[in-house]
């Protein structure tokens, strides 16, 4: 015999945002900023006929539509959770930052294509407005990071566009290193090597966000938790016999729960270790806790077909 105990907000209530309107606010900044900048940086590259400014303003592209994409995902997370969708679209966060990852690994192979092409026959490059253009980007991308520093370590969707202005930055970092090289020694190819080391710290990038959305997606433990500190907080509960069947998954951005078995042989002492529960592991960061209490440990094991 099992008593069931859920300790979780019922159907219909309201959960954290997706984003809140403060991220909302800073992406709507950078977007602005980013596309400015992109326009920019295409003038400078055709003008310069360099790859690497094409390059930054190809992911500057990238970023004005994965930070569009985030902002129209948080509109729709904002609608309420249903009997169907009982948490709501929040997890339509972490597919747009899955989305944004993806694309970063298309732009990167794109430039390194065409990068390995122009190194058979370097193209001429304008040193001067290479450089002038690059170090307005960096300019740009320092103010956007400014604006994001803070939503960044609470918002994946934020890290996404944050993780897009670091690899930004490093590319007018590089574009501004090969106009140095260009003007004083005349030596184009390097417009093209820069690229590639562009493309490969995007890649880097790429790998950091798709990692950390997969992960949520298969509703692994997260990174900041560890799966036996939740079992050894609930077993040490007075009370509490056995902790099984333990899982502790991330929704979207801020928003972990945590499900599991806990064996109580005491029925009155139910109440209290639900309680307990509930303290232990919001100290931990986890909100939504639903907690199966038994007197015997029970577990079916399903039928292999």
């Amino acid at each position: 015999m099992t008593t069931g105990t859920r300790a979780a907000p019922a159907v219909g209530c309201v959960h954290r945002s997706a984003l809140s309107a403060t991220h909302a606010r800073a992406l709507k900044a950078v977007l602005a900023i980013t596309a400015l900048f992109m326009v920019v940086e295409i003038a400078g590259g055709v003008l310069a006929n360099s790859l690497a400014l094409l390059a930054d303003a190809g992911h500057m592209l990238t970023d004005v539509a994965a930070i569009g994409l985030s902002l129209f995902v948080a509109r729709i997370a904002q609608r309420p959770a249903t009997p169907e969708k009982t948490y709501g679209y929040l997890r339509l966060e972490i597919l747009a930052a899955l989305i944004n990852g993806t694309a970063l690994f298309v732009i990167a192979g794109a430039i390194v294509v065409e990068a390995v092409r122009r190194m058979g026959q370097p193209p001429e490059v304008q040193p001067g407005i290479l450089f002038g253009v690059a170090a307005a980007g960096l300019v740009a991308n320092l103010v956007g990071m400014r604006i994001l520093r803070e939503g960044h370590r609470h918002s994946l969707n934020v890290r996404g566009a944050y993780l897009h202005l670091i690899s930004d930055l490093l590319g007018s970092v590089g574009a501004i290193l090969a106009g140095t090289i260009i003007f004083f020694t005349g030596w184009f190819v390097v417009d093209a090597i820069i690229s590639v080391v562009i493309a490969l710290l995007i890649l880097t990038s790429a790998w950091r966000l798709v990692r950390e959305s997969v992960d949520v997606l298969l509703e692994g433990t997260p990174a900041h938790i560890s799966l036996s500190d939740v079992q050894q907080r609930l077993a040490g509960i007075p009370g509490v016999h056995n902790v099984h069947d333990l899982h502790v998954w991330t929704v979207t951005s801020g928003v972990v729960a945590m499900s599991g078995h806990v064996v109580v042989e005491d029925p009155e002492r139910n109440q209290p270790v639900l309680e307990t529960a509930q303290r232990r592991l919001a100290d931990l960061g986890i909100q939504h806790v639903t907690m199966q209490i038994e007197q015997n440990h029970t577990c079916v094991e399903p039928e292999r077909v």
